[in-house]
């Protein structure tokens, strides 16, 4: 019987390197694959790319790369096999759990990137609408455990506080010096919505666990969350009353990108009351500005027993856990 050459061929990447360093992460980036997530009966289907990666001690040469795909494709089947409830977050807890063991790693952590419809109604016309959302799913599997996250991106709309109290002031003197008196003209400001200039928003949510704490949070909510924070919701298909409708909400509700940050973690410390101190929360908003061109950028993140403190007490708490030192703690 002919034997392959390569049937002895020796393991290259368990061979000492030249240079005994340990790297912090190596894997692979840009998988792509189709995943069905949801309760079982009615899962959709969700565009999905995935990273993985483990860490590399100082006297192995690389990771063995084809076995990230490997995993990845044998987690997904036995999702599908079992007929669970595949949620984004426990998807890439078991890849990094099986990456982990499979590479002999101290630790593996995986993200998951997944874009996906919803259907909703145009808020006057009920018209039904098609929109694209993305959801995050992450987990770094370590010695101490297996700590998880589960996260949305939405768009929105916001209207700029500032400029509009300058269009106010100056739609003020111009009533004035028609003759209205103080009283008419608060009440003229009050009924009509005063212009100012509006930002499309990308709000980020995330929520995290540790291994052995429910994480009951469903990505519907922290959607629902993530849009109300901003002036208004925003929709792809709109008759002109809808339109109507969204500019005037907007503008009745101005927002800096910094009150939409506050606003989606007051609802969280308010939503999500059953969840332990040491759940993980990160809150993340990008206004693209339309007068300037630049954007801009307000985040949080911390434990939510550091959040409820600070929203209790009203002063800084001098902790901001970080996504990175949350992960890296469970890795330790």
């Amino acid at each position: 019987m002919e034997v392959s050459p390569f049937t002895s061929a020796p393991d290259v990447q368990n061979s000492k390197p030249e240079i005994h360093i340990s790297l912090s992460r190596v894997g692979v980036t840009g998988v792509e694959k189709v995943i069905r997530i949801g309760k079982t009966g009615a899962e959709q289907s969700y565009y999905a790319q995935l990273e993985c990666f483990v860490d590399l001690g100082p006297r192995q040469k690389g990771a063995h790369m084809s076995r990230f795909e490997e995993v990845v494709n044998e987690a997904i089947g036995e999702f599908a096999v079992e007929g669970s409830a595949l949620r984004a977050e426990q998807l890439a807890q078991r890849i990094a759990e099986s990456v982990r063991e499979r590479q002999g790693a101290r630790r593996a952590e995986v993200t998951i990137l997944a874009r996906y419809p919803e259907h909703k109604p145009a808020p006057v016309s009920g018209i039904l609408t098609q929109e694209i959302y993305t959801l995050h799913g992450a987990a770094l599997a370590g010695e101490a455990g297996t700590r998880r996250l589960v996260g949305v991106t939405a768009q929105g709309m916001t209207a700029c506080p500032c400029a509009q109290e300058l269009v106010a002031a100056t739609a003020r003197e111009r009533l004035s010096a028609q003759g209205f008196d103080d009283q008419e003209i608060e009440q003229i400001i009050a009924a009509v919505p005063i212009a100012t200039h509006n930002q499309r928003g990308l709000g980020t949510l995330y929520i995290g666990s540790v291994e052995g704490r429910e994480l009951d949070v469903d990505a519907t909510d922290l959607l629902g969350i993530v849009e109300a924070s901003m002036s208004s919701e925003i929709y792809e298909l709109m008759k002109r009353s809808d339109e109507g409708s969204v500019v005037e909400k907007a503008h009745s509700r101005p927002r800096f990108v910094e009150d939409c940050v506050r606003e989606v973690i007051q609802a969280v410390i308010e939503r999500y009351r059953a969840l332990d101190d040491q759940t993980f929360v990160s809150a993340r908003q990008e206004n693209l500005e339309t007068i300037h061109q630049h954007n801009v950028i307000a985040e949080r993140f911390g434990l939510l027993g550091e959040l409820r403190r600070e929203a209790a007490a009203d002063e800084q708490v001098a902790q901001h856990t970080s996504m990175r030192e949350w992960l890296d703690a469970g890795g330790s």
